[in-house]
Formats: C-alpha cells, sequence, structure tokens
C-alpha cells in the first residue's frame, strides 16, 4: 500500500528529502492532466512563500506543468488566498502554492485550487496521487506536447495589485487614528500587509518584514505573537495583528497586549452579525479543537455551534453543505465564505476591524464577550502514527482520561495531517482534570511511540 501523498493540507513534508524537485514535476504533470485534460491550453496561477526551497520546488512544479502543456501565471511571493482569488480572477483552470504555511522552514507543501478557488476535493486529489504513483512506478505516457504547444512561463506584474484591491473592496471604513502593529513572520505577507493597513489609513508598526529564506516563521508571526504583544504594549498600540507564514491565518492581540485567538475572532464576528441579523442559519462552523466557551457565547446569543474534524477543508465543507458563511479554527484560519473560498488573515482582520471601527469598542472589551474554558494542547513527536489508537497501553489511558474530565469535559486526541506528531487536547471547566488527562494520554503515547 503506497504511503499517501496528501494530507489535511495539500502535500507536505521535508523539501528535497520527501517533497523533492522530481515529486514536484510529476505533481505538475498529474495536476494537469486531472484537472484540466479537457481544456486545449490551460492556465494555472503558481505562488509561494518566502522559504528557500521555495525557488527549487517551484521550478520543478512550474517545469510538470509546461510539460504538459499549461501556461503558468507567475504570482511570485504572494499569500496562499491571494493565489485562491487569483485563479477565479484570471479564469485559470487551476492554482498552485509552494509554502508549508505556519510550519518550520525546512518544511515545503504544495496545494492545489481548483477554478472555483477551493482547495480540491478528496477525489481529486486521490486521482493525482494515483497518477503520480503511476508515473513514478513506468514509463511517462501523459502527453508531452512539443513546439509551440510547450507551455509557457508568464510573470503576472499585477497579482499583488489585484488582490490588494480585493482586499480594499472589502473593506467599509478608514483606520484614521488607528495605531496598529502588526507581525508578517518573514512570510508571504511581507511587502502587502503594511501596504494595506496603510492605504486605510492606519498608523502602521510592522515588524518581521526582511525575509532571507530561512527566517519564516521563527520566534514570530501568529505561532509566536509574544514579540508583537511585547510591542503593541510599548508603543500603546490599539491592536496588533499577527499572520503565519503563507497569510492565511490571524491571530490578533488586544489593547492591553492579549492573545485574541480564532475562536475570540469568530465569537466577535458572530456575535454582531447576530446582533445585525445578517449571519445565515445564526449558525458557525467550528473544529472539534474550538474552546466550549465558543459554544456558550453563541448560544447565549441565541446562535449555534456546528463542529467538525480538524482542519479548514472539513469547515468549508460544512458551510458548504449548510449554506452558511462564518466558520474556522482555533488557530485564526477562518473563512468568510460572503466573500473569499477560503481562509485569508488579511480579510479576516478587516472583518475583525470592521467590527472594531463600527462599534466603537476596545478588542478586549469585544474579546470578553466569549469567556475561555481551562484548555490544554500538546503535540507528541512519534515514530509513527499507524494504528496509534489500536494499542492498549493508549486505549486505556483513553478511557481514564475521559473518566477524569467528566460529562462537561471534552478529549481530542488525533494524528496530524502534516507533521510526525499525534496532538492531544482536553478541556473542561476544571483546569486540574484537564492537565491530569492530557498528562496521562502524552506519557501512554511517549512510551509507546515516542521518538
Amino acid at each position: 500500500m503506497m504511503k499517501r501523498l496528501f494530507g489535511t493540507d495539500g502535500v507536505r513534508g521535508v523539501a528535497n528529502r520527501e517533497i523533492t524537485p522530481e515529486l514536484a514535476f510529476r505533481l505538475g504533470r498529474a495536476a494537469v492532466a486531472v484537472l484540466a485534460a479537457d481544456v486545449e491550453r490551460p492556465r494555472i496561477v503558481v505562488g509561494r512563500d518566502t522559504r528557500a526551497s521555495g525557488e527549487m520546488l517551484q521550478s520543478a512544479l512550474v517545469a510538470g506543468f509546461l510539460s504538459a502543456g499549461a501556461d503558468c501565471l507567475d504570482a511570485g511571493v504572494i499569500p496562499t488566498p491571494a493565489v485562491a482569488y487569483l485563479t477565479r480572477l484570471r479564469q485559470a483552470q487551476a492554482g498552485a502554492v509552494i509554502s508549508a504555511s505556519h510550519n518550520p522552514v525546512e518544511d515545503n507543501g504544495i496545494k492545489f485550487f481548483g477554478p472555483n478557488g477551493y482547495k480540491l476535493s478528496d477525489e481529486l486529489e486521490a486521482r493525482i496521487e494515483e497518477l503520480v504513483y503511476d508515473l513514478e512506478r513506468r514509463q511517462d505516457h501523459l502527453p508531452r506536447p512539443i513546439g509551440g504547444d510547450v507551455g509557457r512561463l508568464i510573470p503576472d506584474k499585477r497579482a499583488a495589485n489585484d488582490y490588494l484591491d480585493f482586499l480594499l473592496s472589502c473593506a467599509r471604513f478608514r483606520l484614521n487614528g488607528l495605531r496598529i502593529v502588526i507581525d508578517t513572520a518573514y512570510g508571504a505577507a511581507f511587502r502587502l500587509a503594511p501596504r494595506l493597513f496603510s492605504r486605510l489609513g492606519a498608523d502602521v508598526l510592522a515588524l518581521h518584514l526582511s525575509p532571507n529564506g530561512t527566517n519564516i516563521n521563527v520566534g514570530c508571526g501568529s505561532t509566536h505573537p509574544e514579540l508583537a504583544a511585547e510591542r503593541v504594549r510599548q508603543v500603546g498600540a490599539d491592536v496588533g495583528l499577527t499572520f503565519d507564514g503563507d497569510a492565511d491565518r490571524l491571530i490578533a492581540i488586544d489593547e492591553q497586549g492579549n492573545i485574541v485567538d480564532g475562536d475570540h475572532i469568530l465569537a466577535i464576528c458572530a456575535l454582531d452579525r447576530l446582533r445585525r441579523q445578517q449571519l445565515p442559519g445564526k449558525a458557525v462552523v467550528a473544529t472539534v479543537y474550538s474552546n466550549l466557551g465558543l459554544r456558550k457565547a453563541l448560544l447565549d446569543a441565541g446562535g449555534e455551534l456546528l463542529i467538525t474534524g480538524a482542519g479548514d477543508r472539513q469547515v468549508m465543507e460544512a458551510l458548504l453543505a449548510h449554506n452558511l458563511v462564518l466558520g474556522g479554527e482555533q488557530s485564526g484560519h477562518i473563512v468568510f465564505l460572503e466573500h473569499h473560498t477560503t481562509g485569508d488573515g488579511m480579510l479576516t482582520a478587516i472583518q475583525l476591524l470592521d467590527v472594531m471601527m463600527r462599534t466603537g469598542r476596545r478588542l478586549s472589551d469585544l474579546a470578553a464577550q466569549m469567556p475561555s474554558f481551562p484548555q490544554m494542547l500538546v503535540n507528541v513527536r512519534v515514530r509513527t502514527k499507524e494504528n496509534w489508537d489500536k494499542i492498549p497501553a493508549v486505549q486505556e489511558a483513553l478511557a481514564r482520561a475521559r473518566e477524569t474530565l467528566g460529562a462537561e469535559g471534552e478529549l481530542n486526541v488525533r494524528p496530524s495531517g502534516t507533521e510526525p506528531v499525534i496532538r492531544v487536547m482536553a478541556q473542561g471547566p476544571e483546569r486540574a482534570a484537564v492537565e491530569a488527562a492530557v498528562e496521562m494520554v502524552t506519557r501512554a503515547l511517549e512510551v509507546s511511540l515516542g521518538v
């Protein structure tokens, strides 16, 4: 049985070891065969983040596209959600992003968008994956056009400006007089984020704007917002906005320097829409990792919370299935479906700032609308994720942990789709019980599977 290529968010792994140029080339050829087989001269939008390995993998992926007869519109270093938007705007057959999002710099990945700007279905990913393995096992029999039919690489010089115009069109306010600290994580938004919020009139202090290929996400951005929080306190800023490496996530910081995570951002935006009767279905979609306080805040306001499995694709599937428009993850990956087809950190910031400016309320006040239940998440690095839940010692620890948490608590344990770790998360009304439950499960996993 072949190892699965696609995880919860594209193909991801250590660049040049697991995600090799050879694999990228085969992915390019297979993607054209699956996504644009009936198109005479398909077009594919390509972008990447600032990792050193991005140029290598983009070159190989693009070579695969071109060899299959597809033209590539090169958007350069640009946020992942920009590629989704540009794929629709350019009427391309697909979009491709070379990025490992919030992962460490040694990782990289490749993810695809369809012509509608949505991430691919499991079925389409499975077809691409099967074809990639076919190409690896036997001689490549896919078409190889020659002469003028070979694909061309075309620089998309308007890409960043067109995406910036889209974001500005979503803002119905001015930020005159507002002081904002921005942390771009040395990532794909390092040019665009300061431009966006300056254009809206804010006094912007931007951090981590000089990517060198190896500093993306290192001690900064949405996965490490502490430095930006300290800067907010130092300069007396009104709000802090921290993005991850490909800028599809936002973690905010209130004027006191407190972290405002994705659950609180969801609550702020949902409660505002509920009050204005502008939340379709009066419901929000979140994942099993959402804080119990999000459900309580929505229920108390007459709303509803629908829970899905982990991953933004599952959030999107639930939104579409139930005709809803707002959903996301505690990590800050939030979807505003009336505006965009994927999570977008800068768009999320615009929606959050819209509530602040329209209501005149400080972010700390808005965030206090959602209570936070004690919650603990531990990533256990393991040798293998296969059959982890079949190990007797782990099964016993899971049973004891659930008993410790009681009826009002929650335990969620699952393998990461992008890293060699198993995530252990517990929450409930009593912190001591939460910590004890997590300790039981992590210890059993470390003894049985730890590296």
